[in-house]
């Protein structure tokens, strides 16, 4: 749950940042668009954390992809005795 609380904590701050950046932009430089930088790449991590959070968290080495390895490595150390 703390991942899904961090996730929204980042879409907060994304946000508010951006606006700020935006009217900073709108300010003091009118014509050159720097704030679309910031914007895109930030916007792009933020993809990749929604993905982890909400798309590959259980199944891309997540709590499945742990709990199957380690019932792996058991079952092969029982074999083996």
């Amino acid at each position: 749950m703390d991942d899904v609380k961090g996730f929204y904590i980042h879409l907060v701050t994304y946000i508010i940042i951006n606006f700020f950046l935006f009217i900073i932009n709108l300010i003091f430089t009118p014509g050159t668009w720097w704030f679309l930088f910031p914007l895109i790449f930030w916007g792009i991590g933020l993809i990749f954390h929604f993905l982890g959070i909400f798309v590959f968290e259980n199944k891309l080495l997540g709590k499945e992809w742990e709990e199957k390895k380690i019932k792996k490595y058991l079952e092969e150390e029982k074999n083996k005795k």
